[in-house]
């Protein structure tokens, strides 16, 4: 009998249950990939997405091609359609593949599932991209959290996740393969060259995603509590894409983890890291998201609903060029386009300058990052957003408004991180790195400043923008 393994978001084949799981059945193994943006409806991949989704495909298809084997792809608007066209032309006769969470595709999966069972097809499902399903994690009374301390407490107290499965090759071919397209003609890279800054800054695919671990848990593991929010000094893992496209899962780093651990005498205190709680809230991401479905488009806590945001189309378009006059605003979204990627506390700094000093909505700034991003994650950037708009689950209160220069000189104290970004400022003495608007005639003329020209100068005042936020807010206790 003959197995079509449905990869999506799980590009790799060490720690793959649907994949394992069609190789124990026996017989053929035909590896499919489907491309259909379209069902993915408003959240459909963006630009920075799609380059890294390309490169990990080629990844993929390298890595069967070494096992035996192949990878089929097709494109079309509806993945049913593609699924049972290759299954019936190779005559495989069990459909596998591993869950997806987002509210479109949990929905596309039961018809498809529905749908092939009807067809007489056997078909399963298997979790390959969290730690715990998001339905086996509950209070005492049976319902979802909502903070995260408690959830992630209580995922630990279910004791070890599943042990990570190791790929096994060869996998045994069908005795011809069905027809599939060249990865090209999917057209997922961009058309006009503007990917060099990802193609500098990345290697997406299993072998990258695997060699990122391992210089994380040499270099950075030890220290990561103290410099993970020093974005000068590059103390995250830098692992969100690859687990965002399943080029590693997080079983696989949880045991990595623990067996660093061992090799250098720390004991079990790793469970207790700060950086095995950063799995903590992605698991905690994916369970808000699964109990919470609305909430990529709408706040959890019904009352933001009603919250007067600005309508500003040349502030929203500043904010997302880097040109708002504040250095670790702009340093930080210069890097986002730049690389696809934005240092995690920065992506706090930015995000609150934008629901709180420019009062734009947070959902606007997340479609910004969900074009951005290459680890644009659904689960993920609702969180993150939500969290800084104060409108969601376990979020930061409204009320409390990031001051970025304050921010700035605490994590980025001697200017390391804005001037590499921000080159036409570099030269200002670390005092004033911050706020340039501050910076003396003679200091801007010596540094090379001119603010309004080669710089912007500053979109709101702070002080009262943080001041209108709060008057804002008032509005709906009214």
């Amino acid at each position: 009998m003959t197995t079509l393994v449905w990869f999506r978001q799980d590009l790799r084949l060490a720690d793959n249950p649907a994949l394992a799981a069609a190789q124990a059945a026996g017989g053929a193994v035909i590896p499919v990939y489907v491309h259909a943006p379209a069902e993915d409806g408003a959240w459909a991949p963006g630009g920075a997405s799609r380059w890294w989704l390309h490169h990990s495909l080629a990844s993929l298809a390298a890595e069967l091609a070494e096992a035996g084997s192949r990878l089929v792809l097709r494109s079309g608007d509806e993945s049913l359609d593609e699924l049972r066209a290759v299954a019936r032309a190779s005559g495989a006769q069990r459909i596998f593949w591993n869950r997806r969470y987002e509210p479109q595709a949990i929905r596309r999966d039961r018809e498809i599932k529905s749908a092939l069972r009807a067809d007489g097809f056997a078909v399963e499902s298997y979790n390959s991209a969290l730690l715990r399903e998001p339905w086996e994690v509950e209070t005492q009374s049976g319902d979802p959290f909502q903070v995260f301390t408690p959830f992630w407490r209580r995922c630990l107290a279910l004791g070890e996740p599943p042990a990570p499965g190791a790929a096994k090759a060869p996998l045994c071919a069908p005795r011809a393969w069905p027809r599939g397209l060249q990865l090209e003609e999917l057209d997922l890279l961009p058309r006009i060259a503007w990917a060099g800054g990802l193609e500098a800054e990345w290697t997406p695919g299993r072998a990258g995603a695997l060699r990122q671990l391992a210089r994380f848990l040499e270099n950075g593991f030890g220290d990561y509590t103290a410099t993970r929010n020093r974005p000068d000094l590059g103390g995250t893992s830098r692992l969100s894409p690859h687990l965002h496209f399943g080029e590693i899962g997080p079983r696989e780093i949880w045991q990595a983890t623990g067996q660093f651990a061992l090799a250098h005498g720390l004991g079990d205190s790793w469970r207790q890291s700060q950086f095995v709680s950063e799995l903590g809230w992605r698991e905690f991401a994916y369970h808000l998201l699964f109990h919470f479905p609305h909430t990529p488009d709408t706040p959890l806590r019904a009352k933001y609903a009603r919250f007067p945001w600005r309508s500003d189309t040349q502030a929203f378009a500043a904010w997302g060029r880097g040109l708002t006059g504040y250095p670790i605003v702009d340093a930080g979204m210069r890097e986002l386009w730049h690389t696809g990627w934005m240092h995690n506390r920065v992506r706090m700094i930015v995000a609150s300058f934008l629901v709180k000093d420019l009062l734009l909505s947070w959902q606007d700034g997340a479609r910004w990052f969900w074009d951005t991003l290459v680890d644009a994650d659904l689960a993920s950037n609702t969180l993150g957003w939500q969290w800084a708009a104060g409108c969601g689950a376990d979020a930061a209160p409204y009320f409390r408004i990031f001051n970025p220069m304050l921010q700035a000189a605490k994590f980025d104290p001697e200017g390391r991180y804005v001037r590499r970004w921000l080159p036409e400022i570099a030269r200002l003495p670390s005092a004033v790195i911050h706020e340039p608007w501050n910076a003396t005639k003679d200091v801007l003329l010596e540094s090379g400043v001119q603010l309004g020209t080669n710089y912007p100068n500053r979109l709101v005042d702070h002080e009262s923008a943080r001041r209108a936020a709060l008057e804002a807010l008032a509005t709906l206790s009214r």
